[in-house]
């Protein structure tokens, strides 16, 4: 199958969507696909393809937000490359300019197209609004999703229940919605994978002694991580356990604020921020840590808290719905209401070795069910339904006509 993937955000840029393309992408070819990728240019301002890797970048211009780019929404130039390509499906991981010139494209063509929605916008008007108009944004936000997420496209796929519920229960679409959690290389993040003089050179980098009990936490540094949620827990456990620390590691808008909180808590010691890390250094990263903790409840899965399971860490997570179906009480970890109660878990975990080891195997062993390998499976029989239930081009049925005729 010749597949096109289609997203405004790829490598150099680090999120969990780019985590998930890569994923995808590897995890297709190894089981023989070919798997094309149509992307914007997020170092200059040129047309690029990379023949070995089979990506296409585009020109665009900053959004302002982070280190993204939106593109033009029919860029000419790009068309006669992909042309060539002769896709069987285009695969869109994004909603705005190369995610309409993906539906443009796949129109024009006739090439089915598969969706996955992976962002909760709603959570993300702030940045565009800056605190105004955020009730009528909201508004246009959930008419823009409806329409690029059921108008324009074959089959939709959401990783987690709670996508699956705004579709249906909020946004009333009457379309198959198709769940499937994102899978991730599980076998990257394994301790054993990890060369041990690595990690003790970054725990005396970050100054961590084997008496500390280290939480980490990786994302944006942005408002709706619920960065905060964790400052205040460390404060407060801190005066019991001194050897608490948090490690947050990555980069956003919010990073300086945050700091300055630490400092005004007297935190300084305890809370550790990393800044941005390479991709490929993140395995390494989960290692110096005892448990994962994450107040976040913008995902639509988290895929940071598999990350974290199959570096064999206890996940402690905030009570939604995108962490329910990953994080399980006494098995891998522990959900939480609020800070007392995330307190309360994270000191019962410190104060029992023998339970952190029983959650650190229950993790390892929950993360195997969300490896690539199935996590492909998956999507390419929403691949297939969609190429076979495509409707004939116009082009296509005069042929077929012809052929009937004169056989």
């Amino acid at each position: 199958m010749r597949i096109g993937i289609f997203t405004e955000t790829y490598t150099p840029y680090i999120s969990g969507l780019v985590t998930s393309e890569l994923m995808l992408k590897k995890a297709l070819e190894k089981k023989g696909h070919e798997v094309y990728v149509v992307t914007a240019n997020l170092t200059n301002s040129k047309y690029e393809y990379n023949e070995k890797e089979k990506v296409l970048r585009i020109p665009g211009i900053p959004t302002g937000i982070y280190d993204s780019r939106l593109t033009s929404i029919y860029p000419i130039k790009a068309i006669n490359k992909i042309k060539n390509w002769n896709l069987d499906v285009i695969h869109s991981q994004t909603e705005f300019a190369i995610g309409t010139f993906a539906r443009l494209f796949a129109k024009q063509y006739n090439i089915p197209i598969v969706h996955t929605y992976h962002t909760m916008y709603e959570d993300y008007v702030h940045y565009i609004t800056k605190g105004h108009f955020d009730k009528s944004s909201k508004k246009l936000v959930e008419y823009l999703t409806k329409f690029y997420c059921d108008k324009t496209i074959n089959e939709l796929i959401v990783p987690t229940k709670k996508a699956y519920d705004l579709f249906k229960k909020k946004y009333n679409v009457e379309r198959n919605i198709h769940i499937i959690p994102t899978g991730i290389e599980v076998e990257r993040f394994y301790k054993e994978k990890i060369d041990p003089k690595k990690i003790n050179k970054l725990k005396k980098q970050y100054n961590i002694n084997k008496r500390d009990f280290i939480a980490i936490f990786v994302g944006r540094i942005a408002e709706e991580k619920n960065i905060p949620f964790l400052i205040n827990i460390t404060a407060e456990l801190k005066t019991k356990k001194p050897n608490f620390k948090l490690l947050i590691i990555g980069d956003g808008p919010d990073k300086e604020n945050y700091e300055k909180l630490v400092k005004n808590k007297n935190c300084e010691k305890n809370i550790i921020f990393t800044g941005k890390i390479p991709w490929d250094e993140i395995p390494l990263y989960y290692q110096v840590a005892d448990i994962f903790i994450s107040a976040s409840q913008s995902e639509t899965q988290g895929l940071t808290i598999i990350e974290a399971m199959a570096a064999s860490l206890p996940t402690l997570c905030i009570d939604d719905e995108s962490f329910r179906n990953s994080v399980v009480d006494d098995l891998n970890g522990y959900l939480f209401k609020d800070e007392e109660t995330c307190k309360k878990r994270v000191l019962k975990i410190m104060n029992d070795k023998k339970l952190l080891n029983n959650l650190q195997n229950g993790a390892r062993n929950s993360a195997e069910l969300h490896s690539s390998k199935y996590f492909a499976e998956k999507v390419l029989d929403v691949y297939k339904l969609a190429i076979n239930n495509r409707k004939p081009s116009y082009r296509e049925k005069i042929t077929n006509l012809i052929r009937k005729v004169f056989s």
